[in-house]
């Protein structure tokens, strides 16, 4: 059988990165979080606080399809950090797989608890200032698995294998 991929998407904040490697452990999977392939053109774009046009993520898209593809010629499954806020980009992510071989989990919460998150890190190239255009650009469509993410992470992973299984 082929490997599927689980892409852990939602607008900054929502919780990809604390979850997606939670999730790939109990699924024995590869993780990759997207903003790790970022080109430095775009986080120095987006710290400024400057959001993302679709020509500036196309060349990030080319490089996650790829890790898309890549993992599953080895064999693995993958779980993918990345925000796939609207249609037009998780169809870059889905190639020509079918729904079965590429899975869309939407991790949501309320933008009062994102923005607080986002406050409280440190380090991260993304501003606060941000979340709004995020949210903005955020396409909700029915393929995408929903997920509350406004319990504890154990919780919400388990929510999501019991979605996939």
């Amino acid at each position: 059988m082929t490997c599927p991929a689980y892409i852990l998407m939602g607008v900054c904040g929502a919780g990809k990165s604390l979850i997606g490697p939670m999730l790939a452990a109990r699924l024995g999977a590869a993780f990759e979080d997207a903003d790790d392939h970022h080109l430095p053109r775009s986080r120095a774009k987006l710290a400024a606080g400057i959001p993302l046009t679709d020509e500036d993520r196309r060349p990030w898209y080319a490089v996650l399809r790829q890790r898309v593809v890549e993992t599953r010629a080895e064999g693995k499954k993958l779980v993918m950090a990345c925000s796939a806020l609207h249609s037009g980009l998780r169809a870059w992510l889905r190639g020509d797989d079918d729904e079965d071989l590429i899975r869309f989990i939407l991790l949501e919460c309320s933008r009062d608890t994102i923005a607080a998150r986002m406050t409280a890190r440190a380090g991260h190239f993304m501003p606060a200032s941000l979340l709004d255009s995020q949210i903005a650009t955020l396409e909700i469509t029915p393929d995408l698995l929903r997920v509350p993410n406004d319990r504890e992470p154990q919780v919400v992973v388990q929510s999501i294998l019991q979605l996939i299984s």
